[in-house]
């Protein structure tokens, strides 16, 4: 069943019913996003209501302390042990993915994310932190980094046409993933939680068990194009600057400038996103502390009551910048196809300089909607960027290799989940070390930030066409296009009704989609109000 004959569709398959199957996956394993909603009930699942802390014990020596709560710090690696294993497992099996097929991949993502989900249950279940990070964190990021890359060859080759309409409706869901997983786990937890439980293990088996479902679904709705198929005459245009038709080989790829090119692109554009991602909330917080309530006060200055309702009108702007951050993996990848990749990244690095260098003004002068919206545009690139970059490669290098190329690139993404994060905390603790006041502690992380970017701008500036010698021949596309089953031999994509599976499979996934929407909007509204 998972071989990838068994996945070559019909002449008459109708090639919008591949999206919705990328969507099931992705909006699956982006819940990696929303794993902080367990961090605080983690802090005190031994004491339940009260965190119970172990003082003058190690590191070592309270991870496999049965008696001690885990300090959040701790909690934190396992979100920094998904992107590292994301990306080194995308890296490591974007090639094996070309030759197995979608399905194959996909399953095998099931199996090792929600597997990983059941690993942590028993993890929290014994208090052994170590089966949590080895269950979610490993296991589950290799899964998150075989579910990520697993649609991608394939949505190109569907849609040569529109290939960043196509890679951005996936990807989408990978940043959705949150916003539908989040709120449903904080549900799942006040079902599960007693007074002996917080609800966490019981969660990690509900979301385990749901995902499984949806991800299967996924995979096996996965289809490649037929021997044969070719989308309608002139829909692909390959007279645009830096759009081959030439095909390029994963490992003399990753040889060429532009690969490296394109890897600082992504690691810089994702560094300096993901950092606004980590302290959203506590920036927001800190810069403008009582003014979210209307009280001219510094956060140490607000009683604890007025803290919490500050920490919830955060909560709201966290939830405000996910939903961006998924329109702006669509809208800026749709956007792509008309302007260019290399010209929409250069709107990315220009726009995102200016936005981050004009953050701690809008702080200063107090425009706490300024500096809202600075940072909801700063989240459409960020999420524009991955959703963008597959069709930049199948631009620069075709579509034969475009996954395990993709694959080995994402490793960009491993190194800026170390580094904006570390970036930006190391760079906050200086300030506050220097006695600069919390809410000015952010001004000059955002300068480094938008240096960060400029020296991305810099990267894709310097695209060029890839040299004509790292083209495959003839001979070699033929034997490569056979083996992946998807050979073109001048048959017309035909597009059979299948009207009633269409709206069956997009309904699936608009529905999550469209409470998460909700739950995030209604609590963006308590925002506004403010």
């Amino acid at each position: 069943m998972l071989d990838k004959e068994r996945t070559i569709a019909p002449l008459t398959f109708n090639r919008w019913l591949v999206p919705p199957a990328a969507l099931a996956i992705h909006l699956s394993i982006g819940m990696a996003y929303g794993f902080s909603v367990f961090w605080l009930p983690l802090s005190r699942a031994i004491g339940v209501h009260q965190p119970v802390t172990c003082e003058g014990i190690d590191f070592i020596a309270r991870v496999f302390s049965t008696r001690c709560d885990w300090p959040v710090s701790m909690l934190g690696w396992t979100y920094t042990l998904f992107f590292v294993f994301l990306g080194s497992a995308a890296a490591i099996f974007g090639h094996w993915l070309e030759r197995a097929g979608p399905r194959k991949a996909g399953v095998v993502a099931a199996l090792c994310w929600c597997g990983g989900l059941f690993i942590s249950a028993f993890g929290v279940y014994t208090h052994q932190i170590g089966l949590m990070w080895l269950g979610s964190g490993v296991i589950g990021g290799i899964g998150l980094g075989l579910g990520y890359i697993s649609p991608v060859s394939t949505l190109i080759k569907w849609f040569p046409d529109s290939r960043g309409v196509a890679t951005g409706l996936a990807i989408m869901g990978f940043g959705g993933g949150a916003m539908i997983g989040a709120p449903l786990a904080d549900r799942l937890m006040n079902v599960f939680a007693t007074e002996t439980s917080v609800g966490v293990w019981q969660t990690f088996v509900a979301l385990g068990a749901i995902y499984f479902v949806s991800m299967m679904l996924g995979a096996f709705g996965y289809r490649l194009p037929p021997p044969g198929w070719q989308p309608p005459p002139g829909a692909v245009k390959t007279d645009k600057p830096l759009v081959t038709s030439a095909q390029v080989h994963v490992n003399t790829a990753v040889r060429t400038p532009q690969f490296w090119l394109l890897w600082g692109v992504l690691c810089l554009n994702v560094s300096a996103g993901i950092g606004v991602i980590g302290m959203a909330s506590p920036m927001l917080q800190e810069v403008f502390g009582g003014q979210l309530l209307g009280i001219p006060a510094r956060l140490a200055n607000l009683a604890e009551a007025q803290r919490a309702q500050v920490a919830t009108v955060a909560a709201a702007f966290a939830g405000l910048l996910s939903l961006f951050n998924i329109a702006g993996r669509i809208g800026w990848a749709s956007a792509s196809d008309v302007l260019g990749r290399k010209l929409t990244y250069t709107i990315f690095f220009l726009l995102g300089f200016a936005l981050y260098v004009s953050a701690p003004i809008a702080g200063e002068a107090g425009r706490i909607g300024f500096f809202v919206v600075i940072f909801c545009v700063i989240l459409t690139m960020y999420g524009g960027g991955f959703a963008t970059i597959p069709a930049y490669l199948a631009d620069l290098f075709g579509t034969q290799h475009v996954g395990a190329i993709h694959g080995r690139l994402l490793t960009a993404w491993s190194v800026a989940g170390i580094l904006g994060p570390v970036v930006v905390n190391y760079i906050r603790e200086f300030q506050l070390a220097r006695g600069v006041p919390p809410h000015q502690a952010y001004n000059v992380t955002m300068y480094v930030l938008a240096g960060m970017l400029l020296l991305g701008l810099l990267c894709n500036l310097l695209m060029r066409p890839v040299d004509p010698k790292h083209h495959l021949t003839e001979t070699q596309i033929a034997q490569g296009q056979a083996a992946s089953l998807t050979h073109p031999s001048g048959a017309v994509a035909a597009t059979a009704d299948h009207r009633l599976l269409l709206v069956v499979v997009w309904t699936g996934v608009a529905i999550p989609l469209a409470w998460g929407v909700w739950v995030t909007l209604s609590k963006a509204l308590v925002f506004f109000q403010k």
